[in-house]
């Protein structure tokens, strides 16, 4: 009798379905990986193209930059005129929303999942994560599972999201929190076009 990892007896339906989902496993990782490699290629236009076969939503005018990884496409939206840093990590295992208008700096990570520390079998939780219209997140911010970050909200370089960010509201720090707001209420700006070869 073949057993888990956590040495549970498992069933010969178990079996067969851990196997089929090691090979889907296997053959997704290879897609993200051909994925990968041609998110380093120089064109927006083509990034753009392979994201949306990959299952990712892609709004008008909006860009992600070179560098760019994902665990999965199938769960990320990307709003109208925004725009995704380059080296961004945008997880994907569970719904990932970004608004209208945003503008998110390089290298920032956005995870989906998370281990829980305390369970037996270390096992992984997943939870949405959405980012409101005409947000601003600094480079090199780390936005944890299950946050959601409101309208015109600001979120410093560095900082670590743990937590909801209301709308119009500036935090930063490790954990985030509240250092100032948003004067800007009505923001009706546009990002503009991205740079060719970024």
């Amino acid at each position: 009798m073949l057993k888990d990892r956590m040495g549970r007896e498992l069933t010969p339906g178990e079996v067969v379905h851990k196997i089929a989902n090691r090979f889907y496993n296997y053959l997704a990782d290879f897609g993200l990986f051909w994925l990968h490699l041609a998110c380093f290629f120089p064109s927006h236009h083509t990034r753009r193209l392979l994201m949306r076969l990959g299952g990712a939503r892609i709004g008008q005018g909006s860009t992600i930059h070179m560098g760019c990884r994902f665990f999965s496409l199938k769960n990320l939206e990307l709003g109208q005129d925004s725009v995704v840093g380059q080296d961004a990590f945008l997880d994907g295992r569970e719904a990932l929303i970004i608004g209208n208008h945003t503008d998110i700096a390089s290298e920032i990570m956005i995870y989906n999942s998370e281990h829980d520390v305390n369970a037996e079998d270390f096992i992984a939780i997943n939870a949405p994560v959405e980012i409101g219209d005409y947000v601003f997140i600094g480079p090199r911010v780390i936005i944890l599972p299950g946050v959601k970050i409101g309208r015109g909200a600001v979120v410093a370089a560095g900082a670590v999201v743990t937590h909801d960010v209301p709308d119009f509201t500036i935090v930063g720090g490790i954990p985030a929190k509240v250092i100032g707001e948003r004067k800007l209420k009505d923001p009706q700006y546009k990002l503009g076009r991205a740079r060719w070869f970024q």
